[in-house]
Order: C-alpha cells, then structure tokens, then sequence
C-alpha cells in the first residue's frame, strides 16, 4: 500500500503545528522589519540633520564653488586667522573647518587642503568636498597653462559599442548585467534554501530517531517512502512558512510605515543618493530604458520553467542527501564530517556562477559544470539568461534527475540501516557497508 501522501500529511502537519515553527514564522517577520524600520527611522533623522562647514579660503580661488543644499549649510569665512576660525566652529558647534591656504601655485595648494573637525568626518562629505575642490582647480589649472576648456569639452568623445549577434539580435552591456542579476538571484534563493530548508530535514529525521517514533513507522511504511514523504512534507511546510513571511513582512512594512510616519526610501546609503542624484540626468534616464528593455528581452518563459525544474530537482537532490545524513548520525554534532561533501558542491556551483559564468556563460568550464548534477541547479540558472540551447537545458534537467532518483536509492539504503543504528558514530566505510547491505 501507498502511504506516501499519508507520511506527507503528517509531516507537513507536524512541522507547520509545531510551535517553534509558528513562533519563528511570526516572529522573524516581525524582527526584520522592526530592524528595517529602525534603521529608517535613524537614516531618516541623519538625512533631516542639516551639517554647517565653514569654509576658511585664504587664497580666494575656490569659496564661490560652494553652494548650501537642504542638508548641508556653507558658512564662508572672510577676514580672520585659522585659530580663531577653529575657535569660531567649535564656539558654534560647527560640523568642520575647510581651510585652503594662500598659495598661488595651484599643484602645490592642492596639497595643503585641510579638514578640522571635533570627530572623524563622514566619508561623503569629504568625498564631496574633495570632488568640488578637483573640478574647480584642475580647470583653474587648465587656464593657467593656456588650455582652452571648451575645446576639451568638445573634443570629448564616448564609445558605446552596439552588440548584434549573427542572427541580427541586438544586445548591450546592459542586458548582460539584467542577465547576470536575474541568473545570479535564481542560484543564490536555490542556495539559501537548500542549506535552510535542507537542515531542517536532517534534524526532523535526527529528532524522530532519538525519540524512537520511528521504530513504529517503520515496521509499516517502507524507508524509501517514509524519506520521500519527509522530504516533500518539509518541503511544503517550507514553502508556507516562506509564503507567511512575505504577506506578513508586506503587512507589517505597510502599517509600521502609516502608523509612525517612517519614510522607507530615507533609508539609503550614500551610494543610493547618489544614484538617485544621477537618475535626474537624461543620459541615467536612457540607460533605465535600455535596462527595462534588456529585461523584457529576456527569455522569461524559458527562464520560469526552467526555474522550476531545477529548482525543485535541484532542491530534492541535497534534501536526500540531507535525510540520509540525519538517519546516519544520534545527534546534529556528528553531522558535521559528512556536511563538508555536501556544501563544497554548492559553495563551487556558486564560485563558479560568479566567476566564470559572467565571464564566459558559454565557455568550456561553464559549459562543463552545468551539466554536472551537483552543480547544474545553480551553474545553469545563471547561464540561462545568456542563451543556453534547448537541448542542453533538457541534457542537464535529465542527467539531474537520474542523479536524484540513484541518490534517493542511495539514501535510502542508509537511511533504512542508520534509523535503526544508535549510540555509535558512523564512519564513511561503514556507510558504504550499509549501501551494500
């Protein structure tokens, strides 16, 4: 008899009624968006803090090049010797001092810039200081030497290299970064989930040995069955717990944001406001459009489908191998020698994703690892974007699940010998024993 949808059933029941499950389902939504949202709350009031720098010019060239913005306050100081300046900001509470000395040749001003301030100056600031001061001296350095700076400008000239293939499709840079996120994204969620969910597997079957549950199961339910319906069983508890955390944290985001008034978007680096700055350029506007482009160019039925496959082959695949560990071992510490086998595959599959794959999607070694079972899941996710030919997909998918259903014989073998095996430490010779048992 099939009591494989029964053994489902009860470990999806069993997971999903546990209560350290339902706590952490609730509570690591709620944890992560407190974290979000404190961390808005004190980029928002960075943000809000306005920044007074007083800027001490002794040589006259460059204090007209600063401007005051929302938060930052330009404080141009005439007429009085550096100490008293010091003595100023720091009497004002000021956020720093620029001095630039008196000295005519521009090389050697350069040189003699300095920032005072009561503690260490953020990094942004200095950085837009110091771009302001290279712009506006290295073009005062142009006049000197007789340069004529609009006939720089004019001579400038910008190469972007149009991409066709023989076929006539058109290509750029841009969708190859489009391509190498979205492939980059599928291997990495396959990732996390196999060592999360993965884990969570091995210690159900570890829990289950200890108790001695499972020495009633099995006297009526065969061990290949019994592994499969935990596998798939955790697997869908995975799932929902994964579904729950995305409603609830949307949920939670949305009323923490109403309730206390926290701007989400305050919340970014200097990186981002900087992006944000240069998307106000017609120039970052064209580029956006190339990027949404790039993205619909995309193969994204083949993408989705073939994401599904490898996903869930791929996902199955180290979960037996996870059970068969967990049936194999008393307790989660002597997990640890036959983890290191486990992981290095995945750990490669995504060393190789990142550096070879954006490399070369199509060369030897890229090529060569997408098919190999242990590493195709992610390899071939991130060469997908690129253009990988049907009949290779097919090979890989195909090859993946014939290594799944030989691991699962495997698996099986050692789970159905390691349940019943206690107060002893398994080696790797006797689990080949168990295999040939």
């Amino acid at each position: 008899m099939n009591h494989l949808p029964l053994i489902i059933k009860r470990e999806y029941l069993s997971k999903v009624k546990n209560k350290s499950f339902i706590v952490m389902t609730i509570l690591s939504p709620i944890i992560m968006i407190a974290l979000i949202s404190v961390v808005a709350y004190l980029s928002q009031l960075n943000n809000d803090k306005v920044r007074t720098i007083s800027i001490l010019d002794e040589s006259g060239k460059v204090k007209d090049i600063f401007e005051s913005t929302d938060n930052t306050t330009y404080n141009k100081l005439d007429g009085m010797s550096l100490e008293d300046a010091k003595t100023l900001v720091t009497e004002t509470s000021g956020y720093g001092l620029l001095h630039i000395k008196d000295i005519e040749n521009v090389k050697e001003l350069s040189e003699n810039i300095k920032f005072y301030s009561e503690e260490s100056p953020s990094l942004t600031v200095i950085s837009k200081l110091e771009n302001k001061l290279e712009r506006h001296l290295t073009l005062i350095n142009y006049e000197n030497v007789g340069i004529d700076i609009d006939k720089i400008k004019d001579s400038k000239v910008t190469v972007d290299i149009f991409q066709e293939n023989f076929v006539g499709e058109t290509s750029s840079k841009t969708d190859s970064i489009i391509k190498l996120i979205f492939g980059g994204a599928a291997g990495y969620l396959l990732f996390m989930f196999i060592i999360i969910y993965g884990n969570m597997i091995m210690r159900s079957v570890i829990e289950e040995k200890t108790s001695r549950i499972i020495e009633v199961i099995v006297s009526s339910v065969k061990p290949v069955q019994l592994m499969l319906g935990k596998i798939i069983g955790t697997s869908l508890a995975g799932l929902t717990q994964f579904a729950i955390w995305l409603i609830l944290g949307s949920i939670l985001l949305f009323v923490v944001s109403a309730i206390f008034g926290i701007d989400m978007a305050q919340m970014q680096t200097p990186q981002q406001a900087a992006i944000q700055q240069a998307m106000e350029n017609p120039e970052v506007n064209t580029k956006i459009q190339e990027a949404m482009q790039g993205f619909f160019n995309l193969p994204l039925t083949n993408l989705i489908i073939a994401f599904i496959f490898f996903f869930i082959s791929g996902y199955l695949l180290y979960s037996s191998l996870y059970a068969a560990i967990g049936a194999a071992v008393d307790n989660e510490t002597d997990t640890q020698q036959f983890m290191l086998p486990i992981i290095m595959p995945l750990i490669l599959a995504v060393y190789i994703g990142i550096f070879t794959v954006i490399e070369d999607p199509h060369g030897t070694v890229s090529t060569v690892f997408s098919f190999i079972p242990f590493t195709s899941p992610v390899v071939m996710l991130m060469r997908i974007p690129f253009g990988v030919p049907i009949w290779q997909q097919l090979l890989s998918l195909a090859l993946l699940i014939g290594t799944f259903v030989f691991t699962v014989w495997i698996a099986a073998k050692i789970y159905r010998v390691g349940i019943l095996m206690y107060g002893k430490k398994p080696t790797y010779k006797e689990l080949l024993k168990w295999i040939k048992y």
